[in-house]
């Protein structure tokens, strides 16, 4: 199962059930039912494709907010989690070690629009304490994805 999931991970959901089975020595069959199983069981949770959004036309702005957060009795954090993560602006949502209790990943279409969000969707909540808002400014690399590989192929041209 793990080198399933370290394929298709690695190759980001790309590869073909067919290349996996030859890579590990086993049935097609046998991979497209592992892989079905883990779907089912929620190993695997979905697949996406990762867009350079600079080189469209769409407008929007990425934000990572920083929640310092009192835990709510008997459940923890993960009512407080609950309410957050249903709103369609929130892509990411992590439980962090640290000086901040959860770190989200936000989109909205200017930066007043993600200012308005955390005015008004995340600060007012009983159990929030804090908040920190960091803009990002350019993304490099995503998902293990590079965004600009910028090295210049210095292969020399051989002819027959």
């Amino acid at each position: 199962m793990n080198e399933i999931l370290n394929i298709l991970d690695k190759e980001h959901s790309e590869i073909s059930y067919s290349k996996i089975a030859h890579m590990l020595g086993i049935e097609e069959e046998a991979v497209a039912a592992k892989i079905k199983d883990m779907e089912k069981k929620h190993v695997i949770v979905g697949y996406k494709a990762i867009i350079n959004w600079d080189k469209t036309d769409r407008e929007y702005v990425t934000a990572l907010i920083e929640l310092r957060v009192t835990p709510q009795r008997g459940e923890g954090f993960d009512k407080v989690a609950e309410r957050i993560y249903k709103y369609p602006q929130v892509k990411s949502l992590y439980l962090m070690s640290g000086a901040y209790d959860l770190a989200i990943t936000i989109e909205g279409k200017t930066m007043k629009d993600v200012a308005l969000f955390v005015a008004e969707k995340l600060a007012p909540m009983d159990s929030v304490i804090s908040t920190a808002t960091h803009f990002v400014l350019r993304k490099y690399k995503d998902e293990g994805i590079i965004y600009e590989d910028n090295e210049k192929d210095t292969r020399e041209v051989i002819t027959l």
